[in-house]
């Protein structure tokens, strides 16, 4: 039994239990240090405890009181967590069975600061909403190789168009400010269209800047190929500098193209463009004249060469030892274009007769075509002009009314051709009635081929 003391401290009895059931329960341990507790100013507990009817104390070692005691202390403390600091009780009561001492217990030193967090937080505006928006669905862009195309250039097959979706997101707004989003939900609604681009592989496009469709030109005369082998049929035959139109490109080495109607394979070898020889079209046009050269051609027509070609033809020539066609090869010209007469051919009518105006008639009487001559008395027979320009105007105006063109073909002036020796227009048929020489057009086509070929 406990001795009576009316003014024994509560605190005191809940410490003398404390000990004792420590060392029911517990061995002495050098480590095990003592925890002390103080009291905090302005923040106490105080317990009242009625006294027993017959006046005495449960002995200290009854395990009842120290359960009690113990459980108020745990109440006490849970009270403290959730109480301002300065926040007292005058007052409690514990049950009228054991306690009739005052005690006090201290306040967790690491309790939450409710009042702080939120003064904290209080001037962040921090929304979060809800949204639901349709949004582009960007399209992706696709790259596909082109054999077909110039190396490294690019085409646009195909355009591409921007998709459409529906999105639910959770936005954060942070003092009105976008601060993220955490997207629920897509739902798409129209898919985007990729863009798709072709990127040219092919070197020898590249090199000569052509593309499918172009024209191209010969470098040497070749033949067309029924395929793409040295060993195939030929299909027909190409000559130097003619022009081609590209169809396809199975492979680097081989090409299609079309000439004159006729399609067939070449190597790309024998192909080239103005880009990579820029006078090839000049070469191409006087190609295309040359090889309607021939013995048989239509001579009531011009030639379609130009003033600086007569000047390049004309221009020395060793055999015209007196510059007479050199100093005169722009009568030639004009009496082309005034009378559509081929104009080489009248001047290797010239060459023929005056010997390259060497002759007696041509030196005397600026007659270069012997015009009016007999045979029996060629000299005194022959016209005679004041300039040589005048001799070769009025020696076309003769053959194009008289030997070159049908009867009422409408010709200078305003007048039709007579056609009284008319044989057709060829170097043949002139010889007919313009010379007694039955070889007088293969001697004249031999002037006519070496004029032209001065153009080369």
């Amino acid at each position: 039994m406990l001795d009576n003391h009316d003014n024994r401290n509560l605190s005191d009895v809940f410490k003398e239990l404390q000990e004792m059931q420590h060392t029911q329960t517990t061995k002495p341990n050098k480590q095990n240090k003592k925890r002390t507790y103080k009291p905090k100013k302005n923040f106490s507990f105080h317990f009242h405890t009625k006294s027993f009817s017959n006046n005495t104390y449960y002995k200290s070692s009854d395990l009842q009181l120290s359960h009690i005691l113990i459980g108020c202390s745990i109440l006490i403390v849970g009270l403290a967590v959730f109480f301002p600091k300065n926040t007292s009780f005058s007052q409690s009561y514990a049950k009228e069975e054991n306690i009739e001492e005052l005690t006090e217990y201290e306040l967790n030193r690491h309790r939450l600061n409710i009042q702080s967090i939120i003064s904290e937080n209080s001037d962040m505006d921090k929304v979060k909403e809800q949204v639901i928006e349709e949004r582009d669905i960007e399209f992706i862009t696709e790259y596909n190789n082109n054999p077909t195309l110039p190396k490294s250039e690019e085409v646009v097959k195909q355009e591409g168009a921007i998709g459409k979706e529906n999105v639910t997101a959770i936005k954060t707004y942070e003092n009105g400010n976008f601060v993220e989003e955490i997207i629920l939900d897509k739902q798409k609604l129209v898919e985007p269209i990729p863009k798709i681009i072709d990127i040219g592989t092919s070197e020898f496009l590249a090199k000569h800047k052509v593309h499918i469709g172009d024209t191209m030109y010969f470098v040497d005369t070749a033949n067309l190929k029924e395929s793409p082998d040295t060993t195939s049929t030929d299909k027909a035959e190409v000559k130097k500098y003619l022009e081609v139109k590209l169809l396809e490109l199975p492979s680097e080495e081989w090409c299609k193209v079309s000439f004159d109607n006729i399609e067939g394979y070449v190597k790309t070898a024998n192909l080239t463009s103005p880009y990579s020889t820029p006078n090839i079209i000049e070469k191409n046009r006087i190609q295309k004249i040359l090889i309607k050269v021939n013995i048989d051609m239509e001579l009531n027509r011009t030639s379609g060469l130009t003033l600086n070609d007569y000047k390049k033809i004309f221009t020395g020539i060793p055999n015209d030892t007196n510059k007479i066609f050199q100093n005169n090869y722009t009568a030639f010209y004009n009496a082309e274009k005034k009378y559509n007469i081929n104009g080489i051919f009248l001047a290797s009518i010239a060459i023929h007769e005056s010997a390259w105006g060497t002759s007696q008639i041509a030196n005397d009487k600026h007659n270069l075509f012997g015009y009016g001559s007999y045979d029996a008395t060629p000299y005194e027979s022959s016209f005679e002009f004041a300039d040589y320009s005048e001799g070769i105007e009025t020696v076309a105006k003769s053959l194009v009314k008289y030997y070159l063109n049908p009867s009422g073909t409408k010709i200078y002036g305003g007048e039709t051709a007579s056609a009284w020796y008319y044989n057709g227009p060829t170097l043949k048929g002139v010889n007919t009635r313009y010379a007694s020489d039955s070889k007088w057009h293969e001697k004249v086509f031999k002037y006519m081929e070496m004029l032209y070929n001065k153009l080369q």
